[in-house]
């Protein structure tokens, strides 16, 4: 196996130095379009675990959003396996570019969605993922798989939904996707600040597009922003959070392979956060469209978006200031094996502390990166197969929690939690 890894920001350098420590690959190109991250990224393997290592990897300079350049980049290094570590909005060049080179390919965040022209908060337009989806046929007859959504959500959350549905419920009434945690981020006069985890661009696209969810009975439908507010206690310390509707990829991944009635995605954000993203959008500020803005060397064209971004600190380089923990998960709700009532969290928590100590990382990134390294090493051994278009979900779950946990594996600890199985409490 022959990685090209793209992208060396916060998930692209933990990619990196998690596969480090493993070894059912060849080789891995670390690129990125500022090739002295994906030098940095290799040089701190090579001070951790020495030169020979360190030996398996070699940087290039890459720009994300042109396909020959990733094609040629490919074949210059018999690419076998293409990772996707960049900003969502680059998936449709890297996904075509991976099909034209002939690599297997695999990313964290899938293609965009689009917004119901007239209807946006009832009905779906076009959904996220959707445009890899439809090519799906296309990658089964090359022979190629996509495995596509395998961070942490999606993906843990779609590996802890199958295995709830192969080994814990015999029927499933809901699945419900759950991030929260508890995570502060301080200023050097240890000032709590508004600095977003993970990259605010995609932040601004999850949470102030219209929700998507999931009824058998019903199909997908949407709501408004920020909707069906309620308390969830997240474990290990974290405790009470208040989640809300958000788009995401569970929603239109996971009724594709498991059988239940509802699937749907709440993202603990606090209402700071909201008040903070709710102000970008009535400002314009959340927008993609560029606008012209004068300026002494004369009009400049910018995005909005790319300017909040800009002016926010680097969720790559937060890691020595934060404090607190994140968590990932998804609560299952149904009949058990036994036939009883059952709803479990199946959860996985990442500790700022832990994760900066293990691989200079911040939680949340580090919680999305050891995934896609862990579908690798199962594509590597022929454990997963496949051919088309897939998720996470649509493999057995059991060979990828097991490596995940076991102390030969990745040594990341997962948790099947009971919980009563009751309606949540919600907000009036």
């Amino acid at each position: 196996m022959r990685i090209l890894l793209i992208g060396a920001g916060g998930v692209g350098d933990a990619v990196a130095k998690i596969a480090a420590k493993r070894n059912f690959y060849d080789a891995i190109v670390v690129s990125d379009y500022d090739q002295s991250r994906a030098d940095a990224t290799i040089a701190w393997i090579a001070d951790k675990h020495g030169e020979e290592v360190a030996a398996r990897f070699v940087s290039a300079k890459i720009d994300a959003g042109n396909a020959a350049a990733i094609v040629e980049l490919a074949k210059a290094h018999d690419i076998t396996h293409i990772v996707n570590a960049v900003e969502p909005k680059f998936v449709p060049t890297i996904f075509s570019a991976a099909f034209t080179a002939g690599t297997h390919y695999l990313d964290m965040a899938m293609s965009l969605s689009e917004a119901h022209e007239t209807d946006p908060f009832h009905k779906p337009g076009i959904k996220l993922g959707d445009q890899q989806f439809a090519l799906a046929e296309q990658w089964q007859r090359a022979g190629k798989l996509a495995l596509v959504g395998v961070g942490v959500e999606p993906g843990l959350s779609n590996v802890f939904a199958r295995y709830a549905a192969d080994h814990l419920f015999s029927e499933i009434d809901e699945i419900s996707v759950k991030d929260g945690g508890n995570l502060v981020v301080t200023d050097d006069e240890d000032n709590e600040i508004f600095a977003p985890s993970f990259s605010i661009w995609t932040t601004i696209e999850e949470c102030l597009n219209p929700p998507v969810l999931w009824q058998k009975d019903k199909g997908y439908y949407t709501t408004a922003p920020f909707s069906e507010a309620e308390i969830f206690e997240f474990p290990e310390g974290i405790g009470m959070v208040e989640c809300v509707n958000v788009e995401h990829e569970e929603v239109t991944m996971l009724p594709r392979h498991i059988d239940c009635n509802k699937v749907s995605f709440k993202y603990g954000l606090g209402q700071e956060f909201i008040g903070v993203l709710k102000t970008l959008h009535m400002l314009g500020l959340d927008r993609t469209k560029t606008v012209r803005v004068r300026s002494p060397q004369g009009p400049v064209d910018v995005a909005p978006r790319d300017v909040v971004a800009a002016v926010l600190p680097d969720p790559a380089k937060i890691g020595p200031r934060m404090t607190g923990k994140t968590c990932a998960g998804a609560l299952v709700t149904g009949t058990g094996k036994d036939g009883a009532p059952r709803a479990t969290y199946l959860y996985h928590v990442a500790d700022n502390a832990d994760t900066m100590a293990a691989i200079g990382a911040q939680a949340v990134v580090a919680q999305t990166a050891f995934n896609p390294v862990i579908a690798l090493e199962l594509l590597a051994t022929g454990i997963w197969q496949g051919a088309g278009v897939l998720g996470p979900e649509a493999f057995d779950a059991k060979p990828f929690l097991d490596l995940m946990s076991s102390s030969t594996g990745y040594q990341e600890r997962w948790v099947a939690q009971e919980r009563l199985p009751s309606t949540p409490l919600r907000h009036p």
